[in-house]
């Protein structure tokens, strides 16, 4: 069976092995504590018609961009379907929110609680970069924005998160390994 990735399915692996890599960032604040997480679930928000609902993607650090790129699918169909059920749209310590398809360059995300941080992803555009011998290169850039809970996640903690799914996605063969 053919696969069609997409960059979503790339984010959703990227930040969670991000979550694995700063592991301080994969957890929620829960009443009076603190609570730290070995596996990194992952919300991705599915708009519905009159809202969204977030489906979670569990132990998205330990799955294939296939097995990710598979269940996504099925996730949001059913969650179009109104078919989820409560365990498949309830918990998770991130969520993405991808506006990109409809042209949106930047935004921020409103944190859905019990989450701790979403990541609020834009288009991807190809712009032009400087070279070091003071020419010109085009690449494709994306604009991500981190809300983050900061009663768990401070400032700080949050550039670490993102500097890790930044490693991530622009060198997505270590998404591979």
């Amino acid at each position: 069976r053919a696969y069609k990735l997409s960059v979503n399915d790339f984010v959703i692996k990227a930040l969670a092995l991000a979550l694995k890599k700063v592991p301080a960032a994969n957890a929620i604040f829960a009443q009076d504590r603190t609570l730290r997480f070995q596996r990194a679930d992952i919300g991705v928000a599915v708009a519905l018609e009159g809202g969204l609902i977030t489906p979670v993607i569990r132990a998205a650090d330990e799955k294939s961009l296939s097995a990710i790129s598979n269940e996504m699918r099925s996730l949001a169909e059913r969650a179009r379907d109104k078919k989820l059920k409560p365990e498949e749209y309830q918990g998770g310590v991130s969520a993405i929110s991808n506006l990109g398809m409809y042209g949106v360059r930047d935004f921020s995300a409103i944190i859905n609680p019990p989450q701790s941080t979403i990541l609020a992803v834009g288009a991807t555009q190809r712009r032009p970069v400087e070279t070091q011998d003071g020419g010109l290169r085009f690449e494709s850039q994306m604009t991500v924005t981190l809300s983050c809970d900061h009663r768990v996640i401070d400032g700080a903690l949050g550039a670490q998160l993102l500097g890790a799914l930044k490693g991530y996605l622009e060198q997505p063969v270590t998404m591979l390994v």
